[in-house]
C-alpha cells in the first residue's frame, strides 16, 4: 500500500486547479526543485491517481444551454439489462455523467444539449428505445449554483488503496 504525504497532496491540489502549470511553476508552488517534483508527478501517474488532464469548456458559450438530469428506471435489475443500458449510453457525447443508483430509479444521467428538440430526440429516439427501460423522468437545471472538478483532498497524507 502506497501513501501520499503533504507535498504530494499539495501537488495534486495544484494540478486540479491548473493542469497546464509548468513543472517549474508547480515545483515552486510546492517548495520543491523541478526534478523531484516531476518525479513525484510521474509516480502518482504510475499509481493511477492522475487519470488525465483536460480543458474545461464553457457550455453556454458553445450553445449547450440545456442541462438536464434524467432518472431512468429499468424493468428489472438483472445483469444483461444493466450491461445493455450502460453499453448503449457509453459513447453518447451528450451524456456527461451516468450513475447506477439506489432508491426509486436505477440510473441518473446528466445530459447537456443545445435545445429542447435535441433533448426530445435523445429521449424519444434513443433512450426510450433501449431494451429494458421502463420509465424516464427528467429534471431541468435552472441555474448552476456550483460546479467543480477538484476532489476534496485531505490536508495531511493519505494511504492509497
Amino acid at each position: 500500500m502506497a501513501s501520499l504525504d503533504k507535498t504530494d497532496i499539495s501537488i495534486l491540489n495544484e494540478l486540479q486547479e491548473n493542469a497546464r502549470i509548468t513543472h517549474a511553476e508547480l515545483a515552486r508552488k510546492v517548495n520543491l526543485s523541478t526534478t523531484p517534483c516531476f518525479n513525484r508527478v510521474k509516480a502518482m501517474e504510475a499509481l493511477g491517481l492522475i487519470r488525465q488532464q483536460v480543458t474545461l469548456l464553457e457550455a453556454d458559450r458553445l450553445g449547450l444551454t440545456v442541462n438536464v438530469f434524467i432518472h431512468v428506471s429499468l424493468e428489472r435489475q438483472v445483469e444483461d439489462i444493466l450491461q445493455g443500458f450502460e453499453k448503449a449510453i457509453a459513447n453518447r457525447a451528450e451524456v456527461m455523467e451516468c450513475y447506477l443508483m439506489t432508491g426509486d430509479e436505477d440510473y441518473l444521467l446528466r445530459v447537456v444539449v443545445p435545445d429542447m428538440k435535441t433533448l426530445e430526440h435523445f429521449i424519444l429516439g434513443f433512450l426510450a428505445k433501449i431494451a429494458g427501460v421502463s420509465n424516464i423522468r427528467s429534471s431541468f437545471a435552472l441555474k448552476q449554483v456550483r460546479y467543480k472538478t477538484a476532489l476534496p483532498l485531505p490536508e495531511q497524507g493519505v494511504s492509497i488503496t
